[in-house]
C-alpha cells in the first residue's frame, strides 16, 4: 500500500517501511516536549473527534488516537487507529467517516488507499490520517509500538482534552472583550448653584409710613410761627 507523508522530509512507499521510518522518528522526537494547542490544531482535533466518534457508532475495536510528537510535524499531527472484525465491516468504517467529514466540515481526504481489498484503509487528511485495520493485520503491523514517541489517547480522554481547550478558548476571548470595553465611570455630581439671599422688599406700607413722618404736620407749622 503505497503511503507519502506530509511535508518534503518524508517520503514511505509501502507499510514495510514503517519500522525503518519509525526509528529515526523515535530518534528526533520527546513526547515530553510537546507544542502549545494553536487554532488551527484545535480545528483539526475536532475533525479527528468527529471521526472517532464514527469509529465508535460503527463498532470499531480499540479506538486509539496518537498524538504525534510535534518535532515529526511533517508527516502528521495525530493518527487514529481502529480495527475492525471483517472487510465489510472495514470499508464502512471508513466510508463513513469520509461521508461525515465532508458533510458536517466540508473536509475531503488527500487520498485514500486500500479500500478494495478492505485489510489495511487509509485516509490522509494531511493533518491526520485515519487507518482502519482487519484486526489481524492491525497485530502485525503494531502502529502504537511503532510509534513509541507518539502519545496514545482513547476517544473520551481525548474529547476531554478538546473540551478543556475549547472552554480555556473561550474564557480568552471574554477576558480580551472584557479588557477592551472601557469600564463606565459615574459623572461627578454638579454642586447645587449657590442661592442668592435676596433682601426682603419693604413694604409699601411702611415706606408710605416714613414720608408722612417726614412731612410737618399743620400744627407743627403753627407752633414753628409762634
Amino acid at each position: 500500500m503505497p503511503f507519502t507523508a506530509r511535508g518534503p522530509r518524508f517520503t514511505i512507499h509501502g507499510p514495510n517501511l514503517l519500522h525503518a521510518e519509525s526509528t529515526g522518528y523515535h530518534e528526533l522526537g520527546d513526547a515530553s516536549q510537546r507544542m502549545k494547542t494553536s487554532p488551527a490544531q484545535k480545528q483539526t482535533r475536532i475533525l479527528v473527534q468527529a471521526a472517532a466518534a464514527v469509529c465508535e457508532e460503527k463498532k470499531g475495536q480499540h479506538t486509539r488516537i496518537l498524538e504525534l510528537d510535534p518535532v515529526d510535524s511533517g508527516l502528521s499531527d495525530f493518527f487514529l487507529v481502529t480495527s475492525a472484525s471483517n472487510q465489510r465491516q472495514a470499508v464502512a468504517i471508513a466510508d463513513e467517516i469520509e461521508l461525515r467529514l465532508k458533510r458536517n466540515f466540508g473536509v475531503y481526504p488527500n487520498s485514500v488507499e486500500g479500500r478494495r481489498n478492505g485489510e489495511w484503509i487509509l485516509l490522509d487528511y494531511v493533518d491526520f490520517v485515519i487507518h482502519v485495520f482487519l484486526s489481524e493485520k492491525r497485530a502485525f503491523y503494531d502502529i502504537e509500538r511503532l510509534r513509541k514517541s507518539a502519545r496514545p489517547l482513547t476517544p473520551a480522554e481525548f474529547d476531554a482534552e478538546l473540551t478543556i481547550a475549547l472552554s480555556e478558548k473561550t474564557r480568552a476571548v471574554r477576558s480580551k472583550k472584557a479588557a477592551k470595553t472601557p469600564a463606565t465611570t459615574a459623572a461627578p455630581a454638579k454642586k447645587p448653584a449657590a442661592i442668592k439671599k435676596s433682601r426682603p422688599a419693604k413694604s409699601t406700607k411702611a415706606s408710605a409710613k416714613k414720608t408722612r413722618a417726614k412731612k410737618p404736620t399743620p400744627k407743627a407749622r403753627a407752633r414753628k410761627k409762634h
